[in-house]
Formats: C-alpha cells, sequence, structure tokens
C-alpha cells in the first residue's frame, strides 16, 4: 500500500515525510495555500530518495504547461485534480493519477479513465476549491468495487481514521494533507503518526 503525504512546501516537511515511511510527496501547482513554485519543487525533489516518488498537482491547466514543469522539477507522476478528460490523461507523457469525487457519479466516471495509474477518490469539491478540504465522504460506498487495486483514498483522512479507512476500503493506497496539518502548516508529529498508523494496518491485514 501506498502512503502519500501531499502539500509538501519545504525540504523540512518533505524529509520528515521521507524518514516517516511515505512513498509518494505532492506538490501542489494549483492555487492553494500549499501551491509551490515549479523552482522550489525541483529543490525538494532533487534531495530525494529513488524510491520516494514526487507528484505535480494540477487542476484544470493545459497539457504543455503540465509537461513543462514536469520537466523543469523531475516529477515522477501528474496528479490531476480537475475536471479534466480521459483525452487529457491520455495525452501525457508520465504515469497520471485521475482524482475524482467520493460521489455516485465519480464512481460511475472511473471507467472512462482506463488510462490512468491511479484513480484517487476524495471529498466533492467546495466552490472555489479542489481537495484539500479535510471532509471525509461516505468510504463503504467504495468497497468491492473493481478498480480497488488503483485506488488511492483521500478526503478527511487522519492518524485517527486512516486505520478504518485501510480496514473499510483496502485501497492501493492513502493520501492526506489537511489532516496532518495544525493551524494550516504540516506537522511532523501528525505526518509520522499518520504513516504509522498506516502502517501498522497494512501489516495487520496481511
Amino acid at each position: 500500500m501506498l502512503i502519500k503525504i501531499c502539500g509538501i512546501t519545504s525540504s523540512e516537511i518533505a524529509e520528515t515525510a521521507v524518514q516517516a515511511g511515505a512513498d509518494f510527496l505532492g506538490f501542489v501547482f494549483a492555487k492553494s495555500k500549499r501551491e509551490i513554485s515549479a523552482d522550489q519543487a525541483r529543490k525538494i525533489i532533487a534531495a530525494l530518495p529513488e524510491h520516494v516518488k514526487s507528484v505535480g498537482v494540477f487542476v484544470n491547466k493545459d497539457v504543455q504547461e503540465i509537461e513543462k514543469i514536469a520537466r523543469i522539477t523531475g516529477l515522477d507522476l501528474i496528479q490531476l485534480h480537475g475536471e479534466e478528460s480521459a483525452e487529457t490523461v491520455s495525452s501525457l507523457t508520465l504515469p497520471v493519477i485521475k482524482s475524482l469525487p467520493g460521489t455516485e457519479e465519480g464512481i460511475k466516471k472511473a471507467a472512462q479513465y482506463d488510462a490512468a495509474s491511479y484513480l484517487l477518490m476524495d471529498s466533492p469539491p467546495l466552490p472555489h476549491a479542489h481537495g484539500g478540504n479535510g471532509i471525509s465522504f461516505n468510504w463503504s460506498m467504495l468497497k468491492d468495487y473493481t478498480f480497488s487495486n488503483q485506488l488511492i483514498l483521500a478526503g478527511g483522512l487522519t492518524p485517527e481514521n486512516v486505520a478504518e479507512a485501510i480496514q473499510l476500503v483496502n485501497p492501493s493506497g492513502v493520501d492526506v494533507s489537511s489532516g496532518v496539518e495544525t493551524d494550516g502548516k504540516k506537522d511532523p508529529d501528525k505526518i509520522k503518526a499518520f504513516i504509522q498508523a498506516a502502517k501498522r494496518t497494512i501489516e495487520r491485514n496481511r
């Protein structure tokens, strides 16, 4: 199971997440309090160990601009967190994580994105915001769906509830951002607690 810490904005937090056992680190290239510049991300990504993959998060951005930022920063994966089409997913040269809302409609759309490496089910977006809002959804609707081997679960996950979410849904990965923050900033202790809770649950389920 993959553990993704999203909204990385500093080398210190990236190192904390790596040392705690994160598999993916997310860098947001969209309007957000967690937005990072390509130059800042490049410096952080360059220092990551090879086994930790960098994910660039984009919202309804032009494909050429996505590819440009991916080249500058050295991204490993692209996460599309807006209303991007299946054609957009197919056109990108890097592996894609396509975000979908955790609703019946979102689940039905999953089949359209067969070119995506992973499908990330997140809380339905708020007005003028895509993800990172700390709100959970009805995880039980994801049980037994055929795309479970591609599923990354997000939306309202915390160190306190990630074990329950993993046991209920059995996803391929979990993704957290606001759930490991204090006063809007990444909290090293919460990052460690989240990863430890997820890993303990994974071990028990083996």
